[in-house]
């Protein structure tokens, strides 16, 4: 998977979105570079989905150019706060990481969960691709959460879960998660909102 590394920035970026997170493109995944068909369900505004694109985009590249293969780095951007998983090989390269990440235009918090420890495998990576995809059917079976309102990622069974939620559905997600087989440990990066939010969140827009 070595001479994926020579294709264009934006084609990785692409494949990584369609695998839904298996990172086998390159050592840097961007979390949510395929937006449209989200935006009517999304919980954030579109311009704030159009922003935490370009927050992963200049992340990844600025840790690209920066530590290249030191790190094998997902990013992944939710309202400004930027998620960082993956491998770092020593400590100084995680905390790099996390600088680059902070410096970048509009990033409100980073969240770096970094492991200091040799690049997963691709076998882990396929492994973790599964596990995703198996947890957002789950959440789309479960009648009582939207689905598209919460993004799933997956490093080493370890599953991360981000979205403005109500402390409900922050619970009824995790909840699912840990059920799904091969999950190893559950994290929330959640960004809590009230029920009666949710409600004016979930009505349709005006004239509609």
């Amino acid at each position: 998977m070595k001479s994926a590394m020579k294709l264009p920035l934006l084609s990785c970026v692409l494949v990584g979105a369609a695998l839904s997170g298996l990172s086998g493109c390159a050592p840097l995944v961007v979390g949510g570079a395929v937006m449209s068909g989200f935006v009517a369900t999304d919980r954030r505004t579109a311009g704030s989905q159009l922003e935490d694109e370009a927050i992963e985009l200049k992340v990844a590249s600025a840790v690209r150019q920066d530590l290249g293969e030191r790190v094998h780095l997902n990013v992944t951007s939710y309202n400004r706060q930027v998620l960082l998983s993956g491998e770092a090989t020593a400590a100084f390269d995680r905390e790099r990481a996390e600088k680059l990440a902070q410096s970048q235009e509009n990033v409100k918090a980073v969240v770096n969960d970094l492991a200091v420890m040799a690049p997963s495998s691709l076998t882990q990576r396929t492994k973790d691709s599964v596990t995703t995809s198996q947890i957002k059917a789950a959440f789309i079976d479960a009648k009582d959460l939207q689905s598209n309102s919460i993004k799933v990622v997956t490093e080493r069974g370890i599953v991360y879960l981000m979205g403005r939620v109500t402390q409900r559905e922050a619970k009824r997600a995790t909840d699912i998660a840990r059920g799904v087989g091969g999950v190893a440990k559950v994290v929330r990066v959640f960004e809590d909102i009230s029920e009666e939010e949710l409600k004016r969140l979930s009505q349709p827009p005006m004239g509609k």
